[in-house]
């Protein structure tokens, strides 16, 4: 049963222009453009839906200071962000594609993520806590590093923990398919932005008995 709209939080992670913009740092490193533009637009159209539901919803931006000093002897994909550059403040690669941007202050933005998990050096906890959220519900990139490290983190902080197949983009389209099939369902579970968003309509239009 797909989670209702009252203490519920759609997690979107990775929404920034240096990923989904065609001009991006690090548009390259993800294989498939047109699953790419398949998870952005199936989110946009998640989020539109959303807006006028009970649900919250959060982005946590990964953002680095101009020298990077954040990152000690980083390794991975965070070395591979330093040396080219991604995510610097005030470059419009950091900035949140201009699509979610549109909704202003009804995506409520977290910031402090310097890593893969969402939950580490951000209130992202502290802000559910805030909202009574019970499921937690991730979108974004990519499906092997932020959105695997934050659902996990999120499982280990006893969320319920929610994954919307056709808003997640891997590096690889294998990589996206291993991971929603044989990866996710260890510790979550897998819907698909239609299936969330029919169980969202019901349940905010029924109002929880007392």
């Amino acid at each position: 049963m797909p989670p209702p709209a009252q203490d519920t939080a759609l997690l979107l992670v990775g929404y920034q222009n240096d990923y989904f913009s065609p001009k991006g740092v690090l548009h390259h490193a993800l294989e498939s453009p047109e699953q790419v533009a398949s998870t952005l637009a199936n989110t946009l159209h998640l989020v539109e839906k959303l807006v006028p539901t009970p649900t919250l919803i959060v982005t946590t931006p990964i953002v680095f200071t101009p020298d990077y000093s954040e990152l000690k002897e980083p390794v991975g994909i965070l070395k591979v962000i330093r040396d080219t550059g991604a995510f610097r403040s005030g470059s419009p690669g950091s900035e949140t594609v201009p699509g979610l941007a549109s909704f202003g202050s009804r995506v409520i933005e977290i910031p402090g993520k310097r890593g893969l998990n969402a939950f580490s050096n951000t209130q992202l906890d502290e802000v559910f806590r805030e909202h009574s959220i019970r499921n937690v519900v991730l979108c974004g990139v990519v499906a092997s590093l932020c959105i695997d490290s934050s659902g996990r983190a999120a499982h280990e902080r006893n969320y319920r923990v929610w994954f919307v197949s056709d808003c997640i983009s891997g590096r690889t389209l294998t990589e996206q398919r291993f991971y929603i099939s044989e990866i996710y369902p260890l510790y979550g579970q897998v819907i698909t932005s239609a299936e969330l968003l029919e169980s969202i309509t019901v349940n905010a239009a029924t109002p929880p008995t007392e």
